[in-house]
């Protein structure tokens, strides 16, 4: 089948973006790079980025929107320009992955979503624990009752950063709950839909002089039959290793820790299950097979537009997600 004509529009200057651009180069059977754009100065704010577009022709917006031979857009711009430029490419008729989560302004998000919905165009998120096998299993498995009722869902995720990236994240709403507390949300919602209560506890450390950056981030999500958290910092020496998904259900509880272990090119995450209601029981961890980190979820995207698939996760799903994210960040 015809590959998809694509552009990209932005750069980030901490998420995925310079990866998904890759994702591009690397799978020619679904797309064809049309070429990029440079919005928001990226050329003179991220000039350490600029080798990721080598041998692709610089564009500008106007060029990207007006041109009907460009079916998809990817949006990954810094965060608080996202929804501005995936709503400008949803009203040329593109189809659009973005970059998580979004802009700050909930109003913003909703016309973006709106003229989607209006245009009937394919709209994707950069979330990629969507699709890790490992994650999507336990996902099918707890809708279909295999561990009983879930009582709780505790999601880490946590890194560390300079001191200069932690200063960066005063631009966001809620520090690192907007910024990668955003994946344990949707994980969280995913699992046990929208809770009843969001209580934040999102806090700035104080570790070297950060006063005005939430760089400790952490909801707590109530549900009729117990609570759930999510706990992101940008502080934790060892976070990575340690980012873990952790579902209690009355017939069973399974752990996956880490998410994610080795290079973007090829990471695996392990997974362990105890179902015995002794008190010292425990199972060993299993690991995964080795996946890409973005494959999937730039191939899925390639089979949304062409019509091959439905995306599952509907307008209204990314709305209550993003608007259950702000809550989390106290907007």
């Amino acid at each position: 089948m015809k590959p998809i004509r694509i552009a990209q529009i932005g750069v980030n200057t901490h998420s995925h973006g310079p990866q998904i651009f890759h994702m591009l180069k690397t799978h020619p059977q679904c797309f064809e790079i049309a070429g990029y754009v440079l919005p928001e100065g990226e050329r003179e704010r991220l000039p350490e980025k600029m080798k990721h577009f080598d041998g692709y022709p610089e564009l500008t917006l106007e060029q990207v929107l007006n041109d009907p031979t460009i079916e998809a857009v990817t949006v990954e711009t810094d965060e608080i320009y996202l929804t501005k430029y995936a709503k400008l490419a949803a009203e040329a008729g593109k189809h659009i992955h973005m970059e998580k989560p979004g802009g700050a302004d909930l109003a913003d998000f909703e016309a973006l979503l709106d003229t989607v919905r209006a245009k009937g165009t394919v709209f994707h998120m950069g979330y990629m624990y969507r699709y890790n096998p490992t994650i999507r299993d336990l996902i099918r498995r707890v809708k279909a009752g295999e561990l009983g009722e879930i009582v709780s869902v505790e999601a880490q995720m946590s890194c560390y950063h300079p001191l200069w990236v932690r200063q960066w994240l005063k631009e966001l709403p809620g520090g690192m709950m907007f910024f990668l507390g955003c994946h344990l949300t949707d994980l969280i919602l995913q699992l046990q839909g929208l809770p009843q209560r969001v209580i934040p506890f999102n806090k700035a450390t104080g570790y070297e002089g950060i006063t005005e950056s939430c760089d400790f981030g952490m909801a707590v999500f109530e549900y009729k039959n117990g609570v759930s958290f999510a706990k992101t910092t940008d502080i934790e020496r060892g976070g990575f290793l340690r980012r873990q998904l952790v579902v209690t259900g009355t017939e069973g509880t399974v752990e996956i820790r880490p998410l994610e272990v080795g290079p973007e090119a090829g990471q695996y995450c392990e997974k362990r299950e105890v179902t015995d209601s002794a008190w010292s029981a425990d199972s060993p961890f299993v690991r995964s097979e080795v996946q890409g980190r973005y494959d999937l979820m730039m191939e899925s995207f390639a089979s949304y537009v062409r019509g091959e698939q439905e995306n599952p996760y509907s307008l209204d799903y990314e709305l209550d997600l993003y608007k259950t994210i702000l809550k989390t960040c106290e907007v």
